[in-house]
Parts: structure tokens; C-alpha cells; sequence
């Protein structure tokens, strides 16, 4: 049953999961109900911990199609269990469950897409039930499905609808009944983030394990009468607990806000029969048909427009900030032939689709028809839905640090349990009383395991945190500054991060006679306001008016502004009277014409129309990312000749002209300018035929227009870095840290961006991977395209896009490839191919992927998640809501926005700059190197204090209590909250600390302190019973042969009989308590570390200041004992020449500690494991010459013979990278194809072909 009833769901996507069925079993619930009992509620409190023992704990496997609970699990590496409870949504009390039931299709299995004529969704079957079973999971809905067995998400028109099907089903609007079913069936249209009580957020964050284990130890302690070091575990506890709800319950109204702001809004929808109907957005349901409003909306769900244009802003999804034109989806039973099949996909069509959450700036409509879009997602299936989803619900982050953590504490508890035996053992031996027994052998578990533990950790990163908040740098998961120590590899976002988020024109260089002029910084001057380089820049973009401001893509914007022209765009009531036929004119300033005296013949009429310089665009031919042009007719008022105007890719628009205008020189020229990084667009223009009339134009095939053009010169064009990037970028390269651009922006620029800013260096190698889907039969294949310096920068306008572009190829020997490092560039149409059809590619192509552009937002979260796959602790650093999903899911996520990618973003930077990257690693390795300090001196504070009780357990005998609260309180917590203040060291270094804590170093570190403290503490134990005046002790001993007065000893006496019953005042324990003192301050000092990550220690004041105060204290009451303090702190007076051999052990264990730690540790261990850390790291990131790579090959061997084992890095981009240094395949070579894999040979390899 096992087998038949494990079941996935979301198959193939990145929330797969396993689902089982389950019932409710009675006789196991009251089995559990007696064992919660038994065991206090604790069993209660594991079953909370853990979903997949509470459900199999109180039900039985079952059927999934009668199941009342659902278990899940996720199949990536983390196999997270969710539990779901079954519910029903019920038709049978609605008022469309009449004969005219649409129920049959739910439970016939064709819910799951509600793509059907109307006819069939009204279809009669009474037979059919009325109960459809669902659960809810993560804010998804998923119905069962007969015709799959099997549960499943209730889609939209997103999946399985054809695109005439949208026009000949979906455009004619729904009927009530039916907007009603579907209104059941989708529930409302509402991405709705609940801001949880501050009371289930108390009984959450209270029900953590670690809490729990501090109230336990509360409650002992208070047994024992330990009641101050309890409070202080109480107080710090509460603190820890007002200050995490605070951070949880802030984010969670902010993105209630964020979501909240456009949520409901009155919209307008066409029924069935033409009518409109206005209802609340909320209402909305696939299928509805939405009536877009002339003055814009925010949309509230995913549509497709099938009427009319809309100008959208989506800077929401994309990141740019560019206004995007959007036009109706091609009906082709109308517009083309042969393509009534093709399938509506919101991906494939996204120009004719509008998307939730994005801002509808102004819609254009013909002869009054109303702009129509047909929903088609809703709620959080949306694209604004699946990012929110993305943020409530992401991934959980793997650190190695935490884990190692918990392998520690088990560790300790194991420890803990040997103690325990140990106690109980002893004390029956003993003949103790069994309630001192339950209280002993319990609190050496407390002991062990130190209680304080999560607050002493959590102390070095709320320093961190506020550190961070001092330079700009706001943080809402404060877990994560410890992981930002790990980094080695930055994504940035380019527009707006890297660069400015606009371009500038640097000047023009015009063409007369085929020969190039003088470069000219203006383009306005009066000279040249009717010249036709000038009516090209005025007419060649696709800008247009919003509200009174122009607005398009920023180099048609820097373009237009440079010249200093007016652009008016018609009416639209003459819009409407001319139909499709929109002309927009555009004219200079009056202060930029001449000023001509009248003729005396000339009427001033005339005059008056030869003073008025007006172009009209006729007709225009939108820019093409395969063709790398557009192209516009235009007409001077008052000529009788049109003109068409081009620009574009430099080497396209000359291949386009006339050879005897381009200038000899064109290459050389166009050279200079790419090698300075600008961006070079190229302008060219002729008269056309005067039989060509306004009509004709209008139906022109424009390859009949974009031919034998006169070259008119360039337009230089400058994408300004911030001033701040490189130098932060080198910063990051020196401290071996990769950086990655992923952007939104075409490719092209990217890697020309990428030149610039020193991401790619000059000497370095650019492949641009193709990725080509399957079509026609054949199978996925990569294009491997080998771009030089000179290519990818004279073709880098930013309106150019790559797809199809014809790339200039290197044909370099592999051998110089050897030599110079290689990038791959992709685009996110190539990245999504990979990633479906060459997995095995994929860790490849990361390793040495730098430039992902036009990559969508979802796609960025995966690149995310595949360079974290081989092992890269990755960074991401973004400006938009495009950003949000990668930004949540990096392990270092930094914003420079304070918008809604603030709201996923752990990290928030005031100052939108890249230079807060650098600074937060740094504070981040500073957190985790304290963190690992931390851990260790608390792991010693432990084993310390262990080893002392289980010496005095030996003799019946233990520490006070004012003995462990001086220890616990003024030693323990005080050096523990100081000895975490240290600063980040001020620059970044190559060397990073290791992830976690079973590491060599570290566990060498931990284990040599532990034997050393062990020793010394034992050394003394047993020492001071061999010496000469040794007795057990009395109230009457006086080994210290010092003169007291009766009545002193008198009180002495009278208060010893409660000290006596627990055998406290013995010289063992007086022994173990000085030597056990210097010990947490010896380690203190050993794990305190400086350089290279913090600073040194002995800049942190209040640390030095604590660590001196309390050894003079020490040193002052065992030297000098005071009779007040020995009778606080339960100490016996011993000869002045034990004080002195005390000192002196003290002395040798101080020396031995810092010795082992110091020389021991970080001249030979340290620095080996270090050095190996940073050749592979080398290796890595700028790819070595053969015989380095050798030579350093050698040294590993070395080092492996002389003992260091373990040379072979751990890191799976590390081993990558090694095997890719002797594969002879690898990186392609250029003009190779590289084919998928075929259906018969799912597991074989990817077969490469050279293309001839």
C-alpha cells in the first residue's frame, strides 16, 4: 500500500513534494493522550517539533481519495515534512447547483484547468457529488482530481488554452452562475498576508527548543534555591524573546503593507450579453473580462489584452523602470495563418500580457472600443502572488556553522548523559537520598549544556547588528550576518547597482562626403537644427507623452533631450477619427531656428509656415533585437518627399548603406570609441520616392525602406559606473571573491558593463552560450559563441538585444584559452533551456558564468540556487522587486532600495550603493568569527565546569551556590557579552574562516583547551590530598595556621550546619574553584582572536578592562583572603605555600593555553589550512597556466605526504574546477554546437558536434 499510495505533487517543479493520506485513529489518540500524561506534556511538545511523527502518532495510512489528513515532504535535500488537513468545499447549498450543475467537471478531473466552453461548464449530471475534498498549503489550494488520483492546483487560463480559443471562449465575458462557481472554486482574488497575534507569535518563538530547555533549567534551579543565576537566565530570556517578535511581527506588517497598498479597487468586467458590471477587484475570476480604465490602474491580477494598447510600468516584475508598451494578443483565426494552435503562455506572450501589481500608466483604444484584457490568474497564483509566496515561504538556508552547532550540543549532551549515570551511580553507592540524587543528576545535564548558551551567541550578533545600522545597513534576519562571512560569491543586479540608472550622451560624430568630423559635443546648436542627423535623433525612437512627460526606453529619452525638441502626439479624438493612423510631430525650439527677414514678395502667411519646422512621423518600424534596428518615415512640413530615418548596431546600419558613404575609416573609428567602453549607436537616412504616398507607407514591408541608406556618423552614448563600483569591485576580487551580474537588461551591455567595471578583465575570454529550445522535431542545443573585446562592445548599444545576434568569433587556440581566464555570458531564454535540457551543464557553466542577462525574476532565484548547489556561499545585491525572490533566497540578500525589495531582503543599505557589500562581509566575518569564540569558550565554560562537579561528586561534595553564581554571573556572562564586542578588522582579506565548527583547526583548538583544563584542574584535585597538612575537613580545621578570635570561629561554627549537610567547605573544592576561575579567563583569552578577521582584543576596552578587574579580584581573594568573601563564597583558609603553588599552576596553565592556541594552532595549523583554502580559491576564480597549476598540484602532494590530510577541498566547485583544468573538452570551442540528450539516452552525455 506503501508503494501504490506515494504520490507527488507540483511534479517537476521547484515545490515537488510526497503526499500520503492518513485518518484520524481514536485508540492511538488516547494512547497518545495517556502518554502526555505520563510524560508531563513534554510528548506533546516533540510532536509539535516534528509533523511527520504527529500525524503517524494519531492516524493511519489511508487512500488519498478518502484520506482526512495529508502528509508532505519535500524532495530536495532539506525533505522538510508539512502536515495539511483535509477540508470540503461544499456546492450543494449554492444557488448554481441546480440541474444546471457545473460539479461533474470538478469531480470528473477537469477542475484542475477551467478551460472549457461554457456549454460543457453548465453541463447536467445530477449523479455527481457535491463535496469536493482540497487542503491548503502554503497559501495554495489543491482539489482532488479522479482523472489523476491524485491532488492537484486548480489552474487558470495560463496553462492549456490556445490563443484563438481565448478570443472564440474567453472574450465574450462570464455568465453570473458561472463567475459564481468560479468564485467558489478560486476563492477570492486576494494575496492576503495575515499579520499573526502577538500572542501565537509568544507561543511559537516561547515553544523553541531551546527555550524550553531554559525553562527546565529555571524550574530546577529553583528547586536547588539557585534562584539568581535563574533570573538572570529569565531576564536574558525575555529580552531575546521581546526583541525576536518585534523583528517578526515588523516584517510581516510591512509586506501586509506593501501588499495591502493596491489590493482591492473597484473594476469594471464585462457579462455575458455585452453588459459592464462594476465589482470589487477581489470578485475577479479567471475568465472574467476586465475593462482596463483610461486613466490607468494598478492591475490586481494577471490578464491578457485583447483589445486595444496599454502603456505599463513594470518596474514592480523587471527592475526598469522603462514604461512598457503592451498590445493585444494576435487572434490567429484573424491576423496570421497556421496558427490556431499555438498555446497563450503569460511567458511567451508577455507583451500582451498584463501582470498583477504592476501599474497601467495610460491605455490607447481605436473608434471608441474599450481596452479589454481576459484574466487569467488570480491571487497567489499571480506573478505578484508567487513573489509574496516566495517571501512567506522561502527555502530554508543551510549553514554549516548551526549544524555543526547541533552536532556540538549532541556532543555535550552525550557528555551529559555519561555524567548523569555517572552521579546517580555514585551517589546510590553513596547512600544519598534519592530527591538530592533526581536534583544532582539533573543539574549536571543544565551543567553540560549551557542554558545561556543562545544568548551568549546571539550577544555577538546584535553587536554586528548595530555596528552594521552605524554605516547605513539595516538587518531584519540577523541570523544571516553570520552566514555573510561565508560569502565568496557577489551577485549584482546591473541597473541602478552598478551604474547609474540612466545613460548620457557624450557627443556626436557626424559623416559629410564619407569622411567623419570632428567629434561635437552638442547636438543643439543652431547650425544643425534642420539638418537630417538632427530630424533622425528628433524622429528615430518610440518615445511617447505620459501625463503631460515624455517617456520610453532612457537612450531614446537622452537622445531626444540632447537636441532640445518638442514632441506633440495627437488627440485622442483625432486618434479616433483617423483610426490606426497616429501622427506624432516633433519640432525645435523657436530659440534654436533662424530668424529670417520676410521677403518683400512673401505674403505672412507664408512667411509664417516657413518659419514653423515641423516633422510628422508617418509611420514607424519598432526596434527589433533580431534585426539590432529601427526605422521611422517621417515628413518635413511643407516637403512633398518623405524621409526615412535609421539607427542602430554600427556594423548593421552600415551594411545597410551605400558603400560610398560610410568612410574608409568607419572601423578604426568605431574601434577607438568601443576601447573607451562606450556604447555607439550609428544613424542613416534617404528621400524616398515621391510616389510613395501617406496610404502606401502604411502598408510597406519595411525591408523596403531599410535599404540603400546614406551613413549620416555615430551617436556615442556613456552608461556611467558609480564612482564607488570598480574600486569595490577589486576590493572583492583581491578577497577572492567572485562577482556575477544578473540582470534584466540586455547582454550586450552587460558584458560591456562588466569590461568596465573590472568584473571581466581585459585578457579575459567571453563565451556566450545560446541556448536553442527543442523545435521542429529536433532536440535542445547550446551555440557556443566566442565573443572578443571588440564585438561585444561595439554592438552594445542597450536597445540592442542578443538574441539572434551574429557574434564576431575569436578563433583563438584552446592553448591561449589555457591562459586566459574564460567568462560565459547567457540570456535567460538560454539560461531556462539549460536548466531544463542540460542539467549536467549546469555546475559548468556557473563555475564560470558572469554576465545572466534578460533574466526574469524567477530565473534569478534559480541561478541563485544553482551556484548555491556547488557549494558557493552566495551574496545577491539588488534595487527592485525583481529582485526579491533572489534576494530572499541568497545567503546574504542587501538591497539599496527601502521598497518592496526591502521586504524580502535580509539586508537593507540606507545609501544605494555597492560599497555596503565589502563592509557587510567583513561585519560578517567579525559575527561568525565571535560566534565561533563564543561557542568555544562556552563549550569549555561547560566542560570546566563539568569536570569540577564530577571531581567534588567524587567526594560527596560540589560547588556553592554563591559559588557557581560568582562564576556563572560575574565571570561567565560578563566576559561572554565583552569578549563579543571586538570590531571587524578594516579591510577584506583573502582569507576567509572556516564554515563551521568541525573543522580541524577549530576542533584542535577546543579539544587540546579541554585536556589542557582537564588536567591542570585534575593535577590539583588530586595534589592537594598528598599534601603534608591535608585532613578532611571541619568547622574546627585551620590549616592556615592564621590567629583567629573565638567568637569568630564561634559564628563560623554556628553557620555551618546547612554547608555541612551538602559538604561544601573542603579544601578539594577550595582548590577547584580557584584553578576553575583562571581557566574561564585563560580560554577567554586564548579564543579571542584578532587579526585577520576582527580586530585585536586588546581594543576592545571593555573586555580588558573585565578580563583585568576580575583576575585582580581572583588573584587578590586567593592571595589575600578577605573572611567575608570566604564565607559568601564558601572557601576554607589553606596554607599561604599551596596559595603560591595555586599561583604557580595557574601561571603554567596560562602559558600552556596560550602556547597551544596561539603558536601551536595558528603558525602550523591554521596557516596550512588557510593556505590551502586560498590556492583553491586561486585556482578557482582566474583559472592558472598549466605549470602553476602544476607546481601548486605539487604542493598539495607535499603537504599530503607530510600528514596534512584532507588536501582535496571539500567545496564542490573547487573539485569542479580542478576537473575542469584537465578536460580536454572544456571550455567549448568555438563554433561547436553542444546537442541534448535524446529521449533513449536520458542518462548518457551531452553530445557536442562542430559546426563546419
Amino acid at each position: 500500500m506503501d508503494k501504490e499510495e506515494k504520490k507527488t505533487i507540483n511534479q517537476g517543479q521547484e515545490d515537488e513534494m510526497e503526499i500520503y493520506g492518513y485518518n484520524l485513529s481514536r485508540w492511538k489518540l488516547l494512547v497518545l493522550a495517556f502518554g502526555v500524561i505520563c510524560t508531563g506534556g513534554f510528548l506533546l511538545l516533540l510532536l509539535y517539533w516534528m509533523p511527520e511523527w504527529r500525524v503517524k502518532a494519531t492516524c493511519f495510512r489511508a487512500a488519498l481519495k478518502d484520506c482526512e489528513v495529508v502528509l508532505l515532504r519535500t524532495t530536495d535535500e532539506f525533505r522538510i515534512w508539512f502536515c495539511a488537513k483535509v477540508r470540503f468545499l461544499s456546492l450543494e447549498n449554492h444557488s448554481f447547483s441546480s440541474p444546471k450543475t457545473v460539479t461533474p467537471k470538478v469531480s470528473n478531473g477537469h477542475a484542475a484547468h477551467l478551460h472549457f466552453p461554457e456549454g460543457q461548464e453548465d453541463r447536467p449530471d445530477l449523479a455527481q457529488p457535491c463535496q469536493i475534498p482540497y487542503f491548503t498549503h502554503h497559501s495554495v489550494r489543491y482539489f482532488w482530481n479522479d482523472s489523476l488520483q491524485n491532488f492537484d492546483v486548480l489552474k487558470g487560463l495560463d496553462e492549456g488554452v490556445s490563443c484563438t480559443s481565448i478570443y472564440e471562449q474567453h472574450s465574450s465575458g462570464l455568465a453570473k452562475e458561472t463567475h459564481a462557481y468560479r468564485k467558489l472554486m478560486y476563492g477570492m482574488n486576494e494575496i492576503a498576508v495575515k499579520v499573526p497575534s502577538v500572542l501565537k507569535l509568544l507561543v511559537k518563538e516561547v515553544l523553541n527548543p531551546f527555550y524550553v530547555f531554559q525553562l527546565f533549567s529555571v524550574i530546577l534551579w529553583s528547586t536547588d534555591e539557585y534562584y539568581y543565576y535563574a533570573l538572570a537566565i529569565v531576564i536574558m530570556s525575555v529580552i531575546s524573546i521581546v526583541s525576536s517578535l518585534y523583528t517578526i511581527r515588523k516584517q510581516y506588517i510591512m509586506l501586509h503593507d506593501m501588499v495591502a497598498a493596491h489590493s482591492t479597487v473597484r473594476v469594471s468586467v464585462c457579462r455575458v450579453g455585452g453588459e459592464t458590471e462594476e465589482i470589487f477587484s477581489t470578485d475577479l475570476v479567471p475568465g472574467d473580462i476586465m475593462v482596463i480604465p483610461m486613466n490607468g490602474t494598478v492591475m490586481p491580477c494577471d490578464a491578457v489584452l485583447i483589445n486595444g494598447t496599454c502603456i505599463v510600468n513594470e518596474s514592480m516584475l523587471t527592475g526598469e523602470s522603462v514604461p512598457v508598451t503592451k498590445t493585444n494578443l494576435p487572434n490567429p483565426s484573424v491576423d496570421v495563418k497556421g496558427m490556431a494552435d499555438e498555446m497563450y503562455s503569460p511567458e511567451l506572450h508577455k507583451r500582451h500580457t498584463l501582470f498583477c501589481g504592476t501599474t497601467v500608466i495610460q491605455t490607447r483604444f481605436y473608434t471608441g472600443e474599450l481596452v479589454k484584457a481576459v484574466v487569467v490568474r488570480t491571487g497567489f497564483s499571480t506573478s505578484k502572488g508567487q513573489l509574496v509566496r516566495s517571501i512567506l515561504y522561502p527555502k530554508p538556508t543551510d549553514f554549516k556553522l548551526y549544524r555543526d552547532a547541533y552536532m556540538f550540543l549532541l556532543c555535550l549532551v552525550v557528555v551529559a548523559g555519561i555524567g548523569f549515570i555517572y552521579t546517580i551511580v555514585n551517589s546510590i553507592l553513596n547512600k544519598v537520598s534519592a530527591g538530592v540524587i533526581v536534583i544532582e543528576s539533573l543539574d549536571i545535564i543544565t551543567i553540560t549544556v549551557p542554558p545561556a548558551l543562545p544568548a551568549a551567541m546571539t550577544a555577538g550578533i546584535v553587536y554586528a547588528q548595530r555596528r552594521l545600522k552605524k554605516i547605513g545597513i539595516f538587518c531584519i534576519s540577523p541570523q544571516r550576518i553570520n552566514i555573510c562571512g561565508q560569502l565568496n560569491l557577489v551577485c549584482f543586479d546591473k541597473t541602478g547597482t552598478l551604474t547609474e540608472d540612466g545613460l548620457d550622451l557624450w557627443g556626436i560624430q557626424r559623416v559629410e562626403n564619407a569622411h567623419f568630423q570632428m567629434p561635437e559635443e552638442k547636438a543643439c546648436s543652431e547650425n544643425l537644427v534642420k539638418s537630417h542627423f538632427v530630424a533622425c535623433m528628433a524622429t528615430c525612437h518610440s518615445l511617447t507623452k505620459i501625463e503631460g512627460l515624455l517617456s520610453g526606453d532612457p537612450l531614446d529619452l537622452k537622445m531626444f533631450e540632447a537636441i532640445g525638441w518638442i514632441l506633440e502626439e495627437a488627440t485622442e479624438e483625432e486618434t479616433a477619427l483617423h483610426n490606426r493612423i497616429m501622427p506624432t510631430v516633433v519640432r525645435p525650439p523657436k530659440q534654436l531656428l533662424p530668424e529670417p527677414n520676410p521677403a518683400a514678395n512673401q505674403s505672412m502667411e507664408l512667411f509664417e509656415l516657413s518659419a514653423n519646422y515641423e516633422i510628422g512621423i508617418v509611420r514607424q518600424f519598432p526596434f527589433s533585437s533580431a534585426l539590432q534596428r529601427m526605422s521611422v518615415v517621417a515628413r518635413i512640413l511643407g516637403d512633398k518627399k518623405m524621409d526615412a530615418y535609421m539607427k542602430g548596431a554600427p556594423e548593421v546600419i552600415a551594411s545597410l548603406c551605400k558603400p560610398e558613404t560610410v568612410p574608409s575609416d568607419f572601423e578604426k573609428v568605431l574601434e577607438e570609441y568601443t576601447k573607451q567602453g562606450f556604447r555607439v549607436i550609428a544613424l542613416a537616412h534617404r528621400k524616398l520616392e515621391s510616389k510613395l504616398t501617406w496610404h502606401k507607407i502604411q502598408n510597406i514591408n519595411r525591408d523596403a525602406i531599410e535599404c540603400n541608406m546614406n551613413f549620416m556618423g555615430l551617436i556615442i552614448m556613456q552608461n556611467k559606473l558609480k564612482q564607488e563600483t570598480p574600486a569595490v569591485l577589486e576590493d572583492l576580487r583581491k578577497a577572492n571573491i567572485r562577482t556575477v551580474m544578473v540582470t534584466g537588461d540586455n547582454m550586450l551591455t552587460a558584458i560591456s558593463v562588466a569590461r568596465d567595471c573590472g568584473m571581466i578583465l581585459p585578457q579575459d575570454k567571453v563565451i556566450i552560450a545560446d541556448g536553442l529550445p527543442p523545435k521542429d522535431g529536433q532536440v535542445a542545443k547550446i551555440n557556443w559563441h566566442y565573443a572578443d573585446t571588440l564585438t561585444s562592445k561595439c554592438t552594445s548599444s542597450p536597445e540592442i538585444d542578443s538574441e539572434d545576434i551574429p557574434i564576431k568569433l575569436a578563433h583563438d587556440s584552446l592553448e591561449d584559452l589555457q591562459v586566459a581566464p574564460y567568462h560565459f555570458a547567457m540570456n535567460g531564454k538560454s539560461f531556462s533551456v539549460i536548466l531544463e535540457h542540460f542539467q549536467d551543464l549546469v555546475p559548468k557553466l556557473v563555475l564560470h558564468g558572469t554576465v545572466f542577462a534578460r533574466m526574469a525574476p524567477d530565473q534569478k532565484t534559480q541561478l541563485v540556487e544553482a551556484l548555491q548547489n556547488v557549494d558557493y556561499y552566495v551574496g545577491m545585491c539588488g534595487d527592485g522587486a525583481n529582485d526579491c525572490g533572489a534576494l530572499k533566497r541568497a545567503h546574504g540578500g542587501i538591497s539599496l532600495s527601502e521598497l518592496e525589495a526591502s521586504v524580502a531582503s535580509p539586508f537593507t543599505s540606507r545609501t544605494p550603493s555597492i560599497a555596503c557589500v565589502p563592509n557587510l562581509i567583513r561585519e560578517g566575518r567579525a559575527a561568525l568569527i565571535t560566534s565561533f569564540c563564543v561557542f568555544k569558550f562556552m563549550a569549555l565554560y561547560s566542560i570546566i565546569q563539568y569536570c569540577s562537579v564530577t571531581l567534588l561528586y567524587s567526594i560527596l561534595s560540589n560547588l556553592g551556590d554563591f559559588q557557581f553564581l560568582f562564576i556563572d554571573l560575574a565571570v561567565i556572562l560578563v566576559v561572554v557579552f565583552t569578549m563579543s564586542l571586538n570590531p571587524a578588522w578594516k579591510e577584506l582579506v583573502a582569507q576567509r574562516p572556516p564554515s563551521g565548527l568541525i573543522s580541524g583547526a577549530l576542533l584542535f583548538s577546543v579539544l587540546s583547551q579541554i585536556i589542557i583544563s582537564i588536567g591542570f584542574q585534575c593535577f590539583g584535585f588530586f595534589w592537594v590530598r598528598q599534601q603534608p597538612w591535608y585532613e578532611l575537613w571541619t568547622p574546627q580545621s585551620d590549616a592556615c595556621n592564621l590567629s583567629r578570635s573565638f567568637s569568630s570561629n564561634s559564628s563560623h561554627f554556628d553557620n555551618e550546619t546547612e554547608h555541612d549537610a551538602h559538604n561544601i567547605k573542603n579544601y578539594e573544592n577550595t582548590t577547584v574553584f580557584f584553578i576553575s576561575s583562571f581557566q574561564y579567563l585563560i580560554v577567554a583569552i586564548a579564543f579571542s582572536k584578532g587579526k585577520p578577521f576582527r580586530q585585536p582584543c586588546y581594543k576592545n576596552g571593555f573586555f580588558v578592562v573585565s578580563v583585568i578587574v576580575l583576575y585582580i579580584f581572583i588573584f587578590f581573594i586567593m592571595l589575600h583572603p578577605v573572611a567575608y568573601i570566604d564565607q559568601v563564597l564558601e572557601i576554607v583558609c589553606v596554607p599561604y605555600q599551596w596559595r603560591i603553588t595555586m599561583l604557580i599552576i595557574i601561571l603554567i596553565n596560562t602559558l600552556v593555553s596560550i602556547l597551544a592556541e596561539s603558536f601551536l594552532l595558528d603558525t602550523v595549523l591554521w596557516k596550512v589550512v588557510f593556505n590551502r583554502d586560498k590556492q583553491g580559491e586561486y585556482r578557482l576564480t582566474t583559472t592558472q597556466p598549466p605549470q602553476e597549476s602544476v607546481d601548486r598540484w605539487g604542493k598539495c602532494c607535499i603537504l599530503s605526504v607530510l600528514g596534512c590530510r584532507k588536501q582535496l577541498p571539500k567545496a564542490k566547485y573547487m573539485h569542479l574546477a580542478q576537473e575542469l583544468l584537465v578536460d580536454p573538452e572544456w571550455p567549448p570551442k568555438p563554433s561547436t554546437t553542444t546537442e541534448a540528450k535524446t529521449l533513449a539516452k536520458e542518462n548518457g552525455p551531452c553530445q557536442v558536434i562542430t559546426i563546419t
